[in-house]
């Protein structure tokens, strides 16, 4: 790999040694960033793995699937403001740069895109992408306009990046039905990997939110993956309807302090129409959101 790149034309000094010291390149001016892809893309493919930062082992999951298949893997990390509906939510988002720069070196990222908002918004968007229902239901109904803030992002970042293939993971499953769309509607000409969910040991899935978790709130979060758990085991066994499911697990979240069950519903897996029962060999998916203190997490388990 070349030396430490950069397209910023002024390094802050207190970044200078980190960027020295790293065999990756960054950038975060989009006409240099072009340029080096101009000049690998005839290596092999590219792959992208896009991310808002405060990285953990389930982005690294992600490099190291691209790094499988890709001679160049490129990472974006990008705090979207178009996704959030929540202006609280996105001012205390967790921003690690130089942190997820070293994590992205170790894991063998080739190349890293952070590029300011002005750059990627440099007037506000007037589009709005919608998806005929399916960005209505779960995350849709709780965050509206998110889906076609992330469709509009995603959108930019492969015409910016032009993958082979890029790589999501598991745990924004909806999201990543809604990526599959926008692929197909755009011709994007593009193949999309869905990796699976890293858990940590207790189940909890690994989200950059658990950062604004303290130890307490921390403990009381493995609520979800255990809901999820016990709705897959009664589903299994063939006893019960999601609607029964939800009202045995409601106990759960009253004895774990400061969690609140948003929504745990069963849907297609191909289609996220979602069900009442699994029916002999459907794909079938568990969703669950909600909050642990202020903190929003989502989840899901294949059934």
């Amino acid at each position: 790999m070349a030396p430490s790149q950069t397209g910023h034309s002024i390094i802050p000094l207190s970044l200078r040694p980190f960027y020295a010291a790293i065999k990756m390149h960054f950038f975060d001016q989009i006409e240099a960033f072009r340029a080096f892809l101009a000049a690998t893309r005839s290596a092999g493919h590219v792959g992208l793995v896009p991310t808002m930062g405060a990285l953990h082992a389930g982005h690294l999951s992600l490099i190291q699937a691209a790094r499988t298949d890709c001679a160049t893997v490129v990472a974006s990390v990008f705090v979207n403001p178009t996704q959030f509906n929540n202006p609280e939510d996105l001012a205390k988002y967790p921003r690690t740069l130089e942190q997820d720069l070293a994590m992205l070196a170790d894991a063998g990222c080739d190349a890293v895109i952070a590029p300011s908002v002005n750059a990627m918004y440099p007037t506000p968007s007037r589009v709005n992408i919608r998806w005929n229902g399916l960005d209505d239901i779960l995350e849709g109904q709780f965050r509206p306009g998110h889906f076609s803030g992330v469709s509009l992002v995603v959108a930019k970042l492969f015409n910016l990046v032009r993958p082979d293939i890029a790589y999501f993971g598991q745990k924004d499953f909806q999201q990543f039905k809604i990526i599959s769309r926008l692929t197909d509607e755009l011709m994007f000409d593009i193949q999309l990997r869905c990796v699976e969910t890293v858990r940590e040991p207790d189940g909890l899935a690994m989200s950059s939110r658990n950062l604004r978790l303290n130890p307490v709130q921390r403990q009381e979060a493995v609520v979800f993956f255990r809901a999820l758990q016990q709705a897959r085991q009664e589903i299994l066994q063939g006893r019960k309807s999601i609607q029964d499911i939800r009202k045995l697990i409601a106990g759960n979240f009253s004895a774990a302090r400061g969690t609140l069950l948003e929504y745990l519903e069963l849907a297609d897996r191909e289609n996220l129409t979602l069900i009442d029962r699994v029916e002999a060999q459907t794909p079938a998916i568990l969703l669950i959101a909600g909050y642990v203190g202020e903190v929003r997490l989502i989840d899901n388990l294949f059934v």
